[in-house]
């Protein structure tokens, strides 16, 4: 399948022959792609990207932000084929451009964190190559002669040490650039501006290629919506459209179909187990079945396929619903009404479809209606609600105040690992994206405090 056409080569070449490996994706590759690369490559770097995400949203500091981005992406965007992975590196650029380009929420995050990720491969660079990736992007400036270096070099020492840096033979090097092309570095007071110029040092030049490279994004994205509107999408409605479509809501780990190794609940424990190890979502669908003895098709489903996914055997989730059920309709009507959906999930019945477990993605995109008990807590419940049942499973006032936080960010994700930091004891970097991984984890965790305390 040839996905892209373009004259221009995969690695940028400087007058001078320095070769970099960190593309500016001007323009699209001419290159054929097979359709399953097309998907693959996509996703390899939406776990870079959203590894990105994550680590911002947590807070992290710019040194641990550089090795988390260079481990993400020498992790998931290796090739057994080193010449390919420029290759995979501008093809997954350019499918992902077509999938956030669709509305402008989706613009935005996705160019929030390309830039992330060219900032710190940026960084990454040895100065030659940072110096040819400027002339890449034709910036008029050029380096500070000696005669000028040496009337303002009082001043800059002044802002290199105010910064804490120590100048270097490299750090030397300074560019004049107008203020307003490097706001970061102005509102941050790190660098000496005279007459309206900026002077920057070598070690800073990033600053000026991102706001270059952020806007170059910025409209190439806008442009990218209007063809995709106005021709890709129906050209590929039947073969690429709905890959572009389903990836932006992907969930990119282990589908939880099965449960993990030696992973067996039994009904006696699954009271238990529920108050210690499920997540809020699961804990709140599984109090309302035990207060109501009922729950509507959604939560039904949410819960049903989590309790197969922790290993809940069908002819023990037949005996658990039916327990529950029976208790307001009888026996006989669960029989008619409601066994056959739960053994369907099993994939017993009909296509005999193995169906799995929701993951935290599908269930903070869904929404519940009157009388619903499914959905995500963090982005469903009211504050007032949220707060009650965080302080019931046992989060503390400080990393409560934190929770909410990220609840008013919209980190929803992130809000359910913070929860399961707080009450483990325990952090838990990969953060949670499915409710089987937060009870799997949680699990171990406990496994382990069980084992160690008795030797």
């Amino acid at each position: 399948m040839e996905a892209v056409r373009s004259q221009r080569k995969s690695s940028s070449v400087s007058n001078n022959g320095v070769v970099s490996k960190l593309p500016l994706y001007r323009s699209a590759p001419p290159l054929e792609v097979r359709l399953e690369d097309f998907e693959l490559y996509a996703i390899d770097r939406l776990r870079v990207l959203k590894g990105i995400s994550d680590g911002l949203s947590r807070g992290k500091k710019p040194d641990e932000m550089e090795k988390l981005v260079l481990d993400l992406w020498k992790t998931n965007m290796k090739n057994q084929h080193s010449s390919e992975v420029v290759n995979k590196d501008i093809i997954s650029h350019f499918v992902l451009r077509l999938v956030y380009c669709r509305t402008e929420e989706l613009r935005k995050w996705f160019l929030s964190m390309e830039t992330t990720l060219f900032r710190y491969r940026f960084r990454d660079e040895t100065t030659e190559v940072q110096r040819a990736l400027m002339a890449e992007f034709d910036l008029p400036y050029k380096a500070v002669s000696n005669a000028e270096y040496e009337s303002v070099k009082d001043k800059l020492n002044q802002v290199i040490r105010a910064i804490g840096q120590s100048t270097t033979s490299t750090d030397a090097i300074f560019y004049k650039v107008p203020f307003e092309e490097v706001p970061e570095l102005v509102a941050g007071r790190k660098v000496f501006i005279q007459k309206g110029n900026a002077y920057i040092a070598m070690n800073q030049v990033v600053s000026l290629v991102i706001t270059q490279f952020r806007s170059h994004l910025s409209k190439a994205l806008v442009l990218t919506n209007r063809k995709w509107t106005s021709m890709i999408r129906e050209q590929e409605k039947d073969r690429l459209a709905p890959i572009i479509e389903a990836l932006s809501t992907s969930y990119l780990g282990p589908d939880y179909s099965q449960p993990r190794e030696h992973a067996e609940i039994s009904l006696k424990d699954i009271d238990q187990i529920a108050k210690s190890s499920f997540p809020l979502c699961m804990r709140h669908l599984f109090q309302k079945l035990r207060e109501d003895h009922h729950l509507k098709h959604g939560g039904r489903m949410q819960l049903g396929l989590f309790l197969k996914g922790v290993g809940l055997k069908l002819d023990d989730a037949l005996a658990f619903w039916r327990a529950e059920f029976s208790r307001k309709g009888g026996a006989e009507r669960f029989d008619k009404e409601y066994a056959y959906g739960i053994r369907h999930n099993y994939g017993k019945e009909g296509k005999r479809t193995d169906y799995t477990p929701y993951c935290c993605q599908k269930i903070i995109s869904s929404a519940p209606g009157v009388g619903d008990h499914h959905g995500c807590p963090y982005r469903h419940f009211s504050e007032e609600n949220l707060r009650a049942a965080l302080t019931r499973m046992g989060v503390g006032s400080r990393p409560l105040e934190d929770v909410m936080d990220k609840v008013r960010n919209r980190h929803y994700q992130l809000a359910c690992t913070l929860t399961f930091e707080a009450v483990h004891g325990s952090s838990c970097d990969a953060g949670v994206n499915h409710p089987n991984q937060y009870c799997n984890d949680s699990q171990r965790i406990l496994e382990s405090k069980k084992s160690s305390s008795n030797p």
